[in-house]
């Protein structure tokens, strides 16, 4: 049962939109309405487990493509899918799975015990982010061998099984990771001959089969990044609300094949 907490009239109005309710939920489950970069209003799903210390996110684009963002908290993990919609048409398969690994740095979004005590107030209004944090780029200049990726975080397996081969991560986290003590057998580090700066971008490139530089952009429109404080009658600070971000993504990597990099075909 959750316990009420009387806050002042000022506090009541400044945090009406979302609000920490004192409870002992492992898991929760909330929907927001998201307005995404081309205007689009979208339903966001945010899940959080505290008891194995995830958040995931995942939303729907415009286009179709279904994006799914976990943060494994115990590995220090932070999972990128995106779910691409093929043309059959053109002789392409239903969809696309592609899968982007990242080192999880401490502070990125709020952790895990205070999202599964998150409640919105007004579940009928749509959000948009209080700090947007821009656009970073990141070079994909490894795979991952899936049959091992549980030595890294178990919940690879189970997001980007569908990905196959196409589970990418960066040099850079690979030897933070091997600095750590995980398995060195899961990585593949790409040779220089494969460095994506030193290849023609699959944009530029007619020849289906030809190996070329894939680039894939996604953006967090709405997540929870920091957690507000508040005074009450005492003299400590105590949790009650939180900060919303969006964020933007870029990855640049290797493929095989420019057909395996279909949001760039009809550029």
């Amino acid at each position: 049962m959750n316990a009420r907490v009387t806050l002042p009239a000022s506090v009541q109005i400044a945090f009406v939109v979302f609000t920490l309710v004192l409870s002992v939920s492992v898991c929760s489950q909330l929907t927001v309405l998201v307005r995404l970069n081309d205007g689009q209003i979208t339903e966001e799903l945010l899940e959080a487990d505290s008891e194995k210390d995830i958040i995931t996110v995942e939303f729907k684009q415009a286009d179709g493509t279904l994006i799914t963002f976990l943060s494994d908290f115990k590995r220090r993990v932070k999972i990128f899918r995106a779910l691409v919609l093929g043309e059959p048409e053109k002789g392409q398969s239903q969809y696309q799975a592609l899968c982007f690994i990242l080192h999880l740095d401490h502070g990125e979004l709020i952790p895990s015990e205070a999202m599964a005590r998150l409640r919105q107030k007004n579940p009928h209004l749509v959000r948009s982010a209080e700090e947007r944090r821009g656009e970073e780029q990141f070079t994909m200049n490894a795979v991952l061998n899936m049959s091992r990726s549980w030595h890294l975080s178990t919940h690879i397996h189970n997001v980007c099984g569908e990905a196959r081969d196409l589970v990418y991560t960066r040099q850079q986290d690979v030897k933070h990771w091997l600095d750590k003590g995980v398995e060195g057998s899961i990585f593949e580090v790409f040779p220089q001959s494969l460095n994506v700066s030193g290849l023609q971008s699959c944009s530029s490139t007619t020849d289906p089969w030809q190996s070329c530089s894939c680039t894939y952009r996604l953006n967090l429109e709405w997540f929870p990044c920091q957690l507000k404080y508040c005074r009450g009658q005492g003299s400590n600070p105590y949790k009650c609300g939180i900060k919303s971000c969006s964020k933007g993504y870029r990855f640049d990597f290797y493929t095989h094949h420019k057909h395996l990099c279909l949001w760039d075909e009809d550029t």
